[in-house]
C-alpha cells in the first residue's frame, strides 16, 4: 500500500515540524495531492515555514480540522517554493480541491497583504 493512500479523500493533514532543539510542533493545514507529492499553501513568515527552512524533515498524518490524527504518522521532507510557477500551481490545486472556501481564504490574505509560499511535501518513510 502506498504511504499516501491514507491521505485520499482527506481535507486536512497534521504536519509536525521541528524546532532547533528537536521539539516537535504540530499544525493542521489544508493540502492538495498531485501524484506522489502533497502541497500546502501557507503564510511565508509562519513558524512552520521558519522551522522547515531550518530543517526540512517533517512528519505528516491525515487529520481532523483540530489536528487529531486520522491515520499513521509518516516521515517526509518539506520544501518551500515562492517562485511564480510554484505559486500558480498551488493556487490551481487548492482552488480545484477547496473551491469557494479557498478563494475566500486567499482573498482575506490579500486584503491583509499577507505573503504566501508553496510547500511541497514528499514522503520519505
Amino acid at each position: 500500500m502506498s504511504a499516501l493512500k491514507q491521505f485520499e479523500d482527506q481535507e486536512f493533514i497534521n504536519i509536525e515540524t521541528f524546532r532547533k532543539n528537536g521539539q516537535g510542533v504540530k499544525t493542521p493545514v489544508w493540502f492538495a495531492r498531485e501524484d506522489d507529492t502533497l502541497y500546502v499553501w501557507t503564510g511565508a513568515s509562519s513558524g512552520k515555514i521558519k522551522r522547515i527552512r531550518n530543517k526540512p524533515d517533517v512528519k505528516i498524518a491525515p487529520a481532523k480540522p483540530n489536528g487529531t490524527p486520522l491515520g499513521e504518522w509518516v516521515s517526509a521532507k518539506a520544501y518551500t517554493d515562492e517562485s511564480p510557477e510554484a505559486m500558480r500551481h498551488i493556487i490551481k490545486l487548492m482552488r480545484k480541491k477547496y473551491g469557494f472556501s479557498y478563494t475566500m481564504f486567499r482573498l482575506m490574505g490579500m486584503m491583509r497583504r499577507e505573503k504566501y509560499t508553496s510547500l511541497r511535501i514528499q514522503v520519505t518513510g
